[in-house]
């Protein structure tokens, strides 16, 4: 059984190919294989093992490709992928054990991945949400001036100038663009914690190994471990949902505009129908009311999430496992959405 996202025929409707290249599981993996070869050089240039060999290990590491099969039946049994991940590294890679993996968990290495996976969406989001704000501005630039009727509670109100119901859909993203950069130093950061989240295995060059990591990986060095405080994680969930909450009263608006006898805005394209062949339905502009309700339904689970014992909890984390990149998808896809939606309208307002 597969998602929405990639399913046979509805991933034609919700799937965007370059959320789907970002979480791909085999992009995840090779996550988990960068942190896995930082370590093992943090290690060598430490002296902790020997440089030489802890490079060559680290390499052997970077191009390792892994028996997939074998890594779902360790999931099964271990709750996560990493001891069979680990387990297979050991199997084929000659070299001192302590170079590969020892003193960390797999907390460490899934949220180290994860937080390379986000950098890599943040690039994504940020040239979306810039490619949806231009149209925007096109829109504008060509149908500014025109007038439509503005609505409150859905009748007839006043005429207002068109422009003003675009700066409406338009002024979010620029809010959003700066949430993101707030947001991206709280998620895009190295995990090491160890066992219990206080790298005593490391000691005494803990400190040390965390910097040459982050710098090797390109994140940040936070100075605390995140395996049980989740909240940022949470917050980047809820940006999620803002983001396609915006692009939601964009859809849902465009739909009533589009209405028969609205006739306030003309798309190209559209949707027929099976049993009524004159028909035109905006479905991509229905589509965005509908992730912005998927999204919204998510953000429950992700505040669940939050509620770690202890040191570490498997089951609130699995729960971001199965949330989080879908809330991630259905951004993704809202945003290339929107931007077909503004090249599809031909005329808007009245002249």
């Amino acid at each position: 059984m597969t998602g929405p996202f990639d399913h046979p025929f509805l991933g034609g409707l919700f799937g965007d190919q370059d959320a789907a290249h970002i979480w791909a599981p085999e992009r995840q993996i090779t996550h988990m294989l960068a942190f896995e070869a930082a370590y093992t050089r943090a290690l060598g240039r430490l002296g902790k093992v020997d440089a030489e060999t802890a490079e060559k290990i680290a390499q052997r590491i970077e191009t390792f490709a892994p028996d997939m099969s074998g890594l779902c039946s360790g999931t099964a049994s271990d709750g996560v992928v990493i001891p069979a991940l680990v387990a297979q590294l050991k199997a084929a890679i000659d070299g001192d054990p302590a170079s590969i993996h020892k003193g960390t968990t797999s907390q460490d290495v899934i949220d180290t991945a994860l937080a390379l996976t986000l950098r890599d969406f943040d690039d994504l989001l940020d040239r979306k949400l810039d490619a949806l704000s231009n149209a925007f501005g096109r829109l504008a630039e060509q149908f500014g001036e025109r007038r439509l009727m503005g609505r409150t509670r859905m009748q007839a109100a006043m005429p207002i100038a068109l422009v003003d119901r675009l700066t409406v859909w338009s002024q979010p993203l620029e809010q959003h663009q700066k949430r993101l950069t707030r947001l991206r130093p709280t998620v895009e950061r190295l995990q090491l914690g160890g066992a219990a989240g206080d790298r005593a295995a490391l000691a005494p060059h803990a400190d040390e190994i965390a910097s040459s990591m982050a710098d090797q990986l390109g994140l940040q060095n936070p100075g605390r471990v995140w395996h049980a405080t989740r909240d940022d994680i949470a917050d980047y969930a809820n940006l999620l949902s803002l983001i396609t909450g915006s692009l939601g009263k964009f859809g849902q608006d465009i739909c009533l505009m589009a209405q028969q006898g609205i006739d306030e805005v003309t798309l190209a394209g559209g949707g027929g129908s099976s049993a009524m062949p004159h028909k035109q339905n905006p479905i991509l502009a229905e589509l965005l009311v509908t992730l912005a309700r998927f999204n919204a339904t998510q953000i429950g689970g992700m505040h669940h999430a939050l509620v770690h014992e202890q040191e570490r909890s498997g089951s609130a984390w699995a729960l971001e496992w199965m949330i989080l990149p879908q809330m991630a998808h259905a951004t993704a896809r809202s945003l290339t959405v929107a931007t077909e939606i503004c090249g599809q309208i031909t005329s808007i307002g009245t002249a």
